[in-house]
């Protein structure tokens, strides 16, 4: 008991709840604009591929090299390419302000992707009745592809929500805050090991906690 309390006994507790703070904040805040921007692009994607309803070969192959490309690039290099576009954005390319943008942009594709997977599972008679029946674009979208996607949508969001975590902690390399920043500036290059195993238990249980949360609502959205 004596080395444990001894090994963690350098530990700045405020520090460490501080950084989580960010990290949930950068995290969730991420997390929001990536939905609110990759639902849309996925969808467009779904529609506008090969043998759907509004085939574009064009469009679906300018969106997917996009796609492809954001996806492919190194999200550390993102980081760095970005800054003197989050600098203009937000003012600042540290802290939390300066990580949102490039986890934005980073995610986006990456979630949209996931959506268009999730939509191609749903069953292509449901889009056709829904059609017969005289529905409009947006109904069609909105009443029978998005709530038939919906499980897998919300697995979508939670594979997404742990990337996030991952891009968050790589962030504090460019000292964008949190427990990857954390890590960094006491566990890597003071060697307090202390600090890096205690930024690394509190990833884990993030992740675990998202993980477990967004199982629970993909089996709440399934079918029975």
């Amino acid at each position: 008991m004596d080395v444990f309390l001894n090994f963690f006994a350098n530990i700045d507790w405020s520090e460490i709840w501080l950084a989580t703070g960010d990290t949930m904040i950068m995290l969730f805040g991420s997390l929001f604009f990536t939905v609110v921007l990759g639902l849309p692009l996925g969808v467009l994607l779904f529609l506008t591929s090969p043998r759907q309803m509004f085939e574009q070969k064009g469009l679906y192959a300018l969106l997917s090299l996009i796609v492809n490309i954001l996806r492919s690039l190194p999200f550390i290099i993102l980081l760095i390419v970005m800054i003197p576009f989050t600098v203009l954005i937000t003012g600042t390319s540290l802290g939390v302000a300066g990580a949102i943008p490039p986890l934005v942009v980073g995610a986006t594709p990456f979630f949209a992707r996931l959506v268009e997977t999730a939509l191609r599972e749903v069953d292509r008679g449901i889009i056709e009745a829904t059609q017969s029946m005289g529905a409009t674009t947006r109904q069609i979208i909105t009443n029978a592809l998005l709530p038939e996607a919906r499980p897998g949508i919300f697995a979508a969001i939670t594979v997404t929500a742990i990337t996030l975590v991952s891009y968050t902690a790589m962030a504090g390399v460019v000292g964008a805050g949190g427990l990857g920043d954390l890590a960094i500036r006491f566990g890597y290059q003071r060697f307090q090991t202390d600090v890096m195993v205690v930024t690394v238990v509190m990833l884990l249980i993030l992740v675990q906690i998202l993980q477990t949360l967004g199982d629970k609502l993909v089996v709440h959205f399934s079918r029975k």
